[in-house]
């Protein structure tokens, strides 16, 4: 989502910078959120999470309403779906 917003989401390629330090800036959100402890990691959902909302952000943001729906809609059928392995890996 990142790439279709930056490419066609904005006029003039000034904007479409401003997208790619978005993707930079949430990138170090997202990696403070994995955590490691001896052999377990967590925080990658969250860490995910968090990047899939910027995408979504940046496509609201633009105006691609119904990319930013279909996002939406992944990313909560893709959590919810997934919910049952991430409790069991817990």
């Amino acid at each position: 989502m990142f790439t279709v917003v930056s490419a066609f989401g904005f006029d003039t390629a000034d904007q479409s910078r401003v997208a790619a330090q978005i993707v930079t800036g949430v990138g170090f959100l997202g990696a403070g959120t994995i955590l490691r402890s001896g052999v377990t990691i967590s925080g990658l959902t969250t860490a995910a999470t968090i990047w899939a909302t910027a995408a979504i952000g940046m496509a609201v943001g633009s105006g691609m309403y119904i990319a930013s729906t279909a996002g939406t809609v992944l990313v909560l059928v893709i959590l919810y779906l997934f919910a049952p392995a991430r409790e069991h890996s817990e």
